[in-house]
């Protein structure tokens, strides 16, 4: 068999090390699904991640313990629920945060607000009711709801026994 001179050639010789290694970005610590400038989307969208829209978004938008950021191209004609909502673009529905919406100088919102904290940078734009919640008086009245709800067995209870 015939060998050559050269050692890059040779049976022995080691493979390079030239493999590469995709390395995340320190930005990329949460996942985050996105909905790029040439999407269209018709009809429910729901998650359990970080959602960023920069399409158009028909229907109804479902992330219950997440962040949903319609950004500056985004046009979305639905109703959101989310923790935590950024308008930059425009939205045509009804939002629901358990936290957080934040209106950024560019965005529009038409549609009724239900939220614990609100943001409105100058230059946005809202149209609709806003309805800003204390979180201590919603956590409040659910207790109070699950004691009449236990109470009212009790009371029927003595009712029926009565007749």
């Amino acid at each position: 068999m015939l060998q050559s001179p050269d050692p890059k050639f040779s049976s022995n010789a080691v493979p390079p090390t030239n493999s590469y290694i995709p390395v995340k970005p320190a930005t990329a610590s949460m996942d985050q699904a996105t909905i790029g400038r040439s999407l269209v989307i018709k009809g429910e969208i729901s998650g359990s991640e970080a959602l960023f829209i920069d399409g158009r978004v028909e229907g109804s938008i479902n992330f219950p313990g997440n962040r949903v950021t319609v950004g500056r191209n985004g046009i979305v004609a639905a109703n959101i629920t989310a923790t935590e909502v950024v308008i930059m673009g425009k939205v045509q529905g009804n939002v629901e945060c358990a936290d957080r919406l934040d209106i950024r100088g560019e965005g529009v919102l038409t549609g009724d607000v239900v939220t614990h904290r609100i943001s409105v940078e100058e230059g946005a734009m809202i149209k609709g009711g806003v309805e800003v919640r204390n979180p201590e008086k919603q956590n409040q009245k659910s207790q109070a709801q699950n004691q009449n709800k236990q109470e009212a067995p009790k009371a029927a209870a003595a009712v029926a026994g009565n007749a």
